[in-house]
This record gives structure tokens, sequence and C-alpha cells, in this order.
């Protein structure tokens, strides 16, 4: 589970409904405070059991460099509703929410992208299928194929416990614990339990059954002229620093390790975490341009 540490929103940052023919989608929208908008905008995508929330410690900073940043609910999650289909939860159909949302976002301009864990394999489908010219494309904590260790026992039990017993009952016995045991302070365990009891329990099912069950489609990536970044904390608990150290590898890849950080880089290490995307998405920018100036 994702764990902001705050929960007020740094100057810049304000919540949005964003429209799309995917249907609507809950955000958190950052724009410079000073300064104006002059470079390519980014949407970031949050993991399984998380939210939009999760990069409020990153907005801020991101914006500052000129751009318009969007972290989003996914279908199902949080703030943006979802039906009660299976089907709309498999990576390939939120992937395709993704293109959409980048339709709106971009305005058909190229635009970075940013999965989290389980978020990095729903990305992952919207750059492979084709529909959206992605700026850069960055894997954050997230691996190639289904997760593994202690995280993909609690995904097994999300999927099993989420149908047959409920979200308030996974609350109780499974996040609630979780979260008493780390400290967490107790507007944010509030914020916690109405985050999970939000979700659409067959969208938390499914999406668990996905990222336990994600073939690796690290060599169809591959074959995606898009600049790559692999991200990830030198204690991540879900795929192991290795796995994500050796795809980026098969990719060819970037390959950036937060020190102090285990899961979720942009709540442990929100300033190591967003210089490493500032610094990428602004060489992918410049080598994209080089490359349309050479092409004139």
């Amino acid at each position: 589970m994702s764990t902001p540490r705050f929960l007020d929103l740094p100057p810049g940052v304000t919540p949005q409904k964003i429209e799309t023919p995917q249907g609507t989608f809950a955000a958190l929208e950052a724009l410079p405070v000073s300064g104006v908008v002059e470079r390519w905008p980014a949407l970031l995508v949050p993991g399984l059991t998380g939210s939009k929330e999760d990069f409020i410690a990153v907005l801020m900073t991101l914006a500052q460099s000129g751009r318009r940043v969007v972290a989003v609910d996914l279908r199902g999650q949080y703030e943006t509703p979802g039906p009660d289909d299976p089907a709309a939860y498999t990576c390939a159909a939120l992937g395709a929410d993704l293109d959409a949302l980048a339709q709106v976002i971009g305005g058909g301009e190229p635009m970075h992208l940013v999965g989290h864990s389980f978020g990095g394999l729903v990305a992952r489908e919207a750059v492979i299928d084709g529909r959206t010219k992605f700026a850069s494309f960055t894997l954050m904590g997230s691996g190639p194929g289904a997760i593994e260790g202690r995280r993909a026992r609690h995904g097994r039990k999300i999927m099993e416990e989420v149908p047959a017993l409920g979200l308030e009952h996974v609350w109780h016995h499974r996040f609630e614990p979780e979260a008493l045991a780390g400290d967490v302070p107790d507007e944010v365990v509030a914020f916690l339990r109405r985050r999970l009891l939000a979700n659409s329990p067959t969208g938390l099912s499914r999406m668990a059954e996905q990222v336990l069950t994600m073939r690796d489609r690290t060599d169809e990536l591959r074959q995606i002229e898009v600049p790559t970044l692999v991200l990830y904390g030198e204690d991540d608990d879900g795929w192991p620093p290795e796995t994500q150290s050796e795809m980026a590898a098969r990719l060819g890849a970037e390959c950036v390790v937060v020190p102090g950080a285990a899961h979720s880089p942009a709540v442990e290490a929100p300033e190591t975490t967003a210089a490493a995307l500032v610094r990428f998405w602004n060489a992918a920018e410049k080598h994209y341009l080089d490359i349309r100036s050479n092409s004139l």
C-alpha cells in the first residue's frame, strides 16, 4: 500500500475531473507556481491499491520544470468510477484509458508517461498498443511480469478476500494493521480507509489478478521507439531490484536506483525522484527536437 506522508495540496496543485471518450477521470493537476508552461506535459499513473495522491510530494517540483503534470485515479480507483464488468480492468483496457487521457491532456502533442508498480504494467500497454506517441516512458518500481514476494502474497489475498468478504473486511484485517504498525498519522489513516472503500471491488480484485499473472512483455516494449527510464528504490520489495535492473538492460533503458527508497520512491524520496524524472524528461525532449531538426 503506497501511503502518502501528507495530504495538503502544494501550491499550483488542484483537483480536476478530466472528460474523455472513455469516461471521466479524477486527477490532480500541477502547474508552475512561477514561470510558464513551456515543456511537454506528463501523466502519472498509480499502483494497484494507490491513487493520484501517491504523487503529491513530487507534483509541485515536477511542474516547476515548466510542465503541466497530471496524476490520475485509474478506472475504478478511489474517485474515478468504474463498472462491475471485470473486462474493464484488464491492463489492456486500462491502457486504452491512458491513451484517451493522453489525447485530451496532450492535445495530440507528445507527452511523458510514468507508471508506478501495477500502473507501470498498465502504462506499458498504452506504449505497446501504439495509439499514442509518447515523449518518454518511465517504469517506477515496476517489473517485466508478475509481481513477486511479499507483495504477491498480499495481492493474492486481495484477489481472494475482496469478492468473498468485502472491502471493509480487507481494511480491518490487512490495510489498517499495516498503517497502524507504520505509525501513520490519523488523518492519513482516515484517508487510506476512505480510499480503499471507494474502490470498485470488482476492479480491485481483477487488477490484483492482473498484477499476479502478467506475462513478460519486455521484448515487445523494446521494439517501441520511446526513451525509457527504469527507476526504483534500492530496497524495493515488489519486483526485486535485480529483476528491474535486468529489465532495464534488456530494454537498453536508463536505470536509476533511488537511495533510501523502497517500493514508492515518489513518497519515500520525492526530491531525488523528481530530479531524476525532470532530468530524464529534459533529455528526452532534447533528443526528440534534435532528431526533428536533423530531418528538416
